[in-house]
């Protein structure tokens, strides 16, 4: 049985169950779980700010793992703003032909192999709307291969140090213990290895157990729901001017309503239950073609304009209707649409909400939107070009029209070369050993000074979410370190267990990585378990190379949930899937890699 030896690990036991509950139930952010975290150790004596202290908390600041993260977050802003991803996405329509499997094929190929080197989040938002616009055209089931572009952007991470931020900590840990002996290819055989598993699997088991969903888009007809944008003028001296909203004639039109009310060029922000029409006032209409004409007939409307206020005649345009879903950054993650007063601000309608494998049509005015949500909007052209060109909506319905730098890519892609042929060569062939934060660095000034992103789009580019969530949690890793509360858990796994078989505690790594990065950050179960798989290697008495591997890989499998991974989370509402679609198809293949991994990774970093 274990025992705590000290108050400390007793503390740090709670307060690790406290973190992992808040990550699980979402109660605030990741970040500030993390950094409170943090402050908790400082506060409680086990971590101290005492420059000459060796475990003071202030040094996870200096950390190499976050600050390569953040670069590398850059570094794919840059090729992102010049056009690199884009292009690649073009060429995959180009390839992709008629084929179902072949689409899969190709799309699967170029994610996977992108993602070994580039932020696979990047990677699947450029991604989705293209397949989901070739699913339009070529009448393909788009619950058909969203789950697999996720998983090939998974799996296509683990080929190289870089291709996702789980390795990158892994390693840098792994280097501020000593073990140096894990470059940028190190892990590309065995990466190799999973990519193939994944894909025989995906086209043959994992293809016949993918569900047809309905996207949001495909709920209403196109033809029947077809509406269109009016604008018209309130007459002076009739019976609108200076009369509130539900008083109005307006407010029981059946087959039009009011989309927002213009006042001297300027949208009145107020809910539409509190205005009051005022002479003059642009009011914008949204109904069907009948319902349109008929706002002619309506009592106080003036369809001509009035020229003497310098009024446009009315004019009427098509709605558009695209989807889009929240990410990450969004600033309106923690509101409801009601809070935002999201018709009178933005001039759209939300006509359907996708969350958590449910399509929302009704009463989901009140309902918090959270990260993942799909949301069907509907307005005039303008409006929904201004929506989508801010940070809080990516766009599903058709690839965002950037302008890109397109003369400044051979620049981004020599970056991210340099960064790649050093890192491989460190320490070989005459070359000094440069540390991966430096070439991290270097190669992220050398995207800024040429301006292939430019200061204030890497300021956004990075999630700093993530990197203070890291930040965080390696100062709990810290403290956990130094009260021997991670030697005490090698110690009860080693001998109170009875585990000595390294290849069996390794097995057992790997799958505590993979079931805890399914339900919480695999950022956060790659600090935490790290360090813990070294010291348990060190009680056994063997290499740590294969335990770090086994936690890099591991924290990366995460297959079976839409929560565990930020690119399962962008396709679940994008499909239009089911929480169960993804354990349904992707328990299989995490057992499968568990399986694999367990008996490879001894072969190619042997004990």
């Amino acid at each position: 049985m274990l025992f705590f030896e000290t108050w400390q690990q007793a503390f740090l036991s709670a307060l690790v169950v406290v973190v992992f509950v808040s990550f699980v139930k979402e109660w605030i952010s990741a970040e500030l779980v993390a950094l409170s975290a943090l402050i908790a150790c400082v506060f409680s004596g086990v971590l101290s700010t005492n420059p000459e202290d060796p475990y003071n908390a202030l040094k996870v600041f200096s950390h190499p793992a976050p600050i390569t993260v953040a670069c590398m977050f850059i570094l794919s802003a840059a090729l992102e703003r010049t056009g690199v991803i884009e292009s690649l996405g073009s060429w995959f329509e180009k390839l992709a032909g008629d084929s179902p499997f072949r689409v899969l094929l190709v799309m699967m190929t170029m994610v996977a192999v992108l993602s070994g080197f580039v932020n696979n989040t990047p990677v699947v938002v450029v991604f989705m709307p293209i397949v989901l616009g070739l699913c339009r055209k070529r009448d393909l089931m788009a619950s058909k291969y969203l789950i697999p572009l996720s998983y090939a952007a998974i799996v296509g991470g683990t080929m190289t140090i870089i291709g996702t931020s789980t390795n990158l900590i892994a390693v840098g840990m792994a280097q501020k213990e000593g073990i140096t002996s894990l470059g940028m290819f190190s892990i590309t055989p065995l990466g190799l290895v999973f990519v193939a598993v994944a894909f025989i699997y995906m086209l043959t088991i994992g293809k016949k157990l993918l569900p047809e969903r309905l996207t949001l888009a495909t709920l209403i007809d196109n033809e029947t729901s077809r509406e269109f944008i009016t604008h018209a003028f309130v007459s002076e001296g009739s019976e609108l001017d200076n009369a509130p909203y539900p008083e109005s004639s307006l407010a029981k039109m059946r087959k039009a309503r009011v989309l927002e009310v213009l006042r001297d060029g300027r949208r009145v922000r107020d809910k539409l239950k509190d205005v009051t029409f005022k002479a003059g006032d642009e009011i914008v209409f949204k109904g069907a073609l009948e319902g349109v004409m008929g706002i002619t007939n309506t009592e106080g409307i003036d369809v001509r304009g009035n020229a003497a206020r310098g009024l446009e005649a009315i004019r009427t345009e098509s709605a558009l209707l695209m989807e889009g879903i929240l990410g990450p950054e969004s600033n309106m993650v923690g509101q409801s649409l009601k809070e935002l007063n999201f018709r009178q601000r933005f001039g759209v309608l939300i006509l359907a909400v996708h969350r958590r494998g449910k399509n929302l049509q009704e009463r989901f005015e009140d309902e918090k939107l959270t990260f993942g949500d799909t949301l069907l909007v509907q307005g005039p052209a303008k409006k929904i070009r201004e929506l989508f060109r801010q940070k809080d909506f990516i766009n599903l319905t058709e690839p965002t029209q950037s302008i890109f730098r397109i003369k400044k890519a051979p620049i981004a892609i020599v970056a991210l070369l340099i960064f790649m042929i050093f890192g491989a060569l460190s320490g070989r062939l005459g070359i000094p050993e440069i540390p991966i934060v430096q070439l991290a660095l270097a190669s992220a000034l050398l995207v800024l000074i040429t301006r292939c992103v430019e200061p204030h789009e890497a300021y956004r580019a990075i999630e700093w979410k993530v990197v203070f969530m890291i930040f965080g949690m390696l100062g709990l890793g810290m403290a956990i370190e130094r009260s021997g509360l991670a030697q005490l858990i090698a110690n009860g796994l080693t001998q109170e267990l009875g585990i000595t078989s390294p290849l069996i505690m390794l097995s057992l790594m790997y799958l505590l990585s993979a079931v805890l990065t399914e339900i919480i950050s695999n950022n956060a179960v790659a600090v935490l378990l790290t360090p813990l798989t070294i010291i348990v290697a060190q009680t056994l008495g063997v290499s740590p190379v294969p335990f770090v591997v086994a936690v890099m890989f591991g924290s990366s499998a995460s297959f079976s949930t839409p929560i565990g991974y930020q690119t399962n989370t962008f396709v679940y509402g994008a499909g239009g899937y089911k929480f169960g679609d993804f354990f349904k198809v992707g328990f299989p293949l995490a057992v499968i890699l568990w399986l694999v991994a367990s008996f490879l990774i001894p072969k190619f970093f042997p004990f």
